[in-house]
């Protein structure tokens, strides 16, 4: 975001259809939901779901710092089980766009983390994924050893093509 600045402090926009029409990104979000997080290294993911309910996601953090990461699990795309990650911070106003067909998780760096997200299809619970955290298919490079996980993001499998 650019932030414009005055005597009142900054205003921005975060987020623009047009601007992500115009990139070829997706334009239309059905849900926005937040993530509270009050313990340093809490781990959430990976998660992802299929089609016909695919998600595209726009993350930013409201509040603290976390890793932010999405895996590519399109069997097509070039970069096919490679990651990505940017550390997002509500200082920064920075966000990670997570494309449909790619697994998202994120680990918070300090306590009283809080992430918000736009996404693009309802939840489908008979469509949803969660893979390994840890799973070497991937090999994330997280900040900081997770301390927090829950049951279902613990008990995850290896990714299976």
């Amino acid at each position: 975001m650019i932030p414009f600045r005055d005597a009142r402090g900054t205003f921005s926009r975060a987020f623009c259809a047009d601007t992500f029409r115009a990139q070829g990104l997706m334009d239309r979000f059905v849900h926005a939901n937040l993530s509270g997080n009050p313990a340093k290294g809490t781990l959430r993911g990976l998660h992802l779901q299929e089609q016909p309910r695919a998600e595209v996601k726009l993350v930013r953090a409201t509040r603290g710092r976390v890793q932010d990461v999405a895996v590519d699990l399109r069997p097509a795309s070039p970069t096919y089980l490679r990651w990505a990650g940017v550390e997002l911070c509500a200082d920064k106003q920075n966000a990670l766009y997570v494309p449909e067909g790619c697994a998202h998780g994120f680990l918070t760096l300090e306590d009283q983390c809080e992430v918000f997200y736009l996404v693009s299809d309802v939840y489908a619970p008979d469509l949803a994924r969660t893979y390994r955290w840890d799973d070497p298919a991937f090999g994330i490079e997280w900040q900081i050893a997770p301390t927090l996980i829950s049951d279902r993001d613990a008990a995850a499998q290896d990714y299976r093509p």
